[in-house]
């Protein structure tokens, strides 16, 4: 991946000009078709590579930690993929000072539970709303909306069948704001998260509530927590390993990541483990493992995603941590 210049990611609510340029550059890539055939867009791509990531499974033989998640690589990874496609978005838009926006789904955590689905991330000129549940909760409003009488509207292109393969689709993204749970995960929950001190510990999966990758993909204290409890409020395409489906995945994510880059700035002497040592048994989790990547040829390391200041940086972390730490 080329680099040319180190850019800020700014709150998508708070800053209307990152707002319209997302919104551009994904609608961008969704229109730039890789596979005529299959009618296979490079945003599609992404959800391809997601998708195909969760179900490699590390080491194979077993079915729960994989590539992407369930284990210490799921920040660096995804981390990875944020920085790809804010590359792609730069592409598309021929704009090189583009940083990819979050959602601080933390800050609409902390509003009263039935304000959260009214927060301004839902507006028609932002990521749009819920779906109608009358119509199997396809998402009639925003950038995203399924139109019937517009072929070039949003149309979710791929999911996952119930072998775990991909089957090609024509559908309309769906959202069910809210209703498998009730309410986002608050920032005092982020920054109790962020306050732990040891990144991952054996055995490296779903069980330590003493970590602060675990706590914050969410399996535990009470799961869905964090990044996990984000996916299910969301709802709808936000649920299978096709989530990138919806646009407001990356989103999630680049909150996540900005969690990390606190927890980084709060415990700088921690660090990412496993190490660079690590039994055959954390193949693809150990820090000279190479992650999983969309582009040909050689990818990085997860050690080539711990340090990114060359790359991208966060407005603010100061409502997760205090920069003076």
């Amino acid at each position: 991946m080329g680099r040319i210049m180190t850019v800020t990611r700014t709150n998508i609510v708070e800053d209307p000009g990152a707002r319209d340029r997302f919104i551009e550059g994904v609608l961008g890539l969704k229109r730039e078709i890789v596979s005529a055939e299959q009618n296979i867009s490079v945003y599609d791509a992404f959800v391809i590579w997601h998708h195909r990531t969760m179900y490699t499974f590390t080491p194979p033989g077993q079915t729960d930690r994989n590539a992407a998640h369930r284990g210490p690589v799921f920040l660096p990874w995804h981390r990875l993929m944020l920085i790809a496609l804010e590359q792609q978005i730069q592409r598309v838009l021929g704009d090189a000072t583009f940083g990819l926006p979050y959602w601080a789904w933390n800050q609409d955590g902390d509003l009263p539970v039935g304000q959260q689905a009214r927060a301004s991330v839902w507006a028609d000129d932002c990521m749009g709303g819920s779906g109608n549940p009358g119509q199997g909760d396809r998402v009639e409003t925003g950038p995203f909306a399924y139109r019937e009488d517009d072929p070039a509207s949003w149309r979710v292109r791929v999911l996952p069948t119930p072998s775990g393969r991909l089957g090609l689709v024509d559908a309309a993204l769906r959202r069910s704001l809210a209703r498998d749970v009730p309410d986002l995960p608050t920032t005092a929950q982020a920054r109790a998260a962020i306050e732990l001190g040891t990144y991952d510990e054996a055995d490296w999966e779903t069980v330590s509530a003493d970590t602060f990758r675990n706590v914050c993909e969410g399996w535990t204290p009470e799961p869905p927590g964090l990044h996990n409890r984000v996916h299910v409020w969301v709802g709808g395409d936000m649920g299978p390993s096709t989530s990138p489906n919806d646009p407001v995945f990356f989103l999630n994510h680049a909150n996540v990541d900005r969690m990390w880059a606190a927890w980084q700035r709060r415990h700088p002497g921690a660090g990412y483990l496993p190490g660079l040592d690590g039994a055959p048994d954390l193949q693809g989790h150990r820090l000279g493992d190479e992650l999983i990547s969309i582009y040909p040829g050689a990818a990085p390391t997860i050690e080539a995603m711990l340090d990114v200041s060359d790359v991208y940086e966060y407005d603010t972390i100061e409502d997760f941590v205090s920069v003076d730490v």
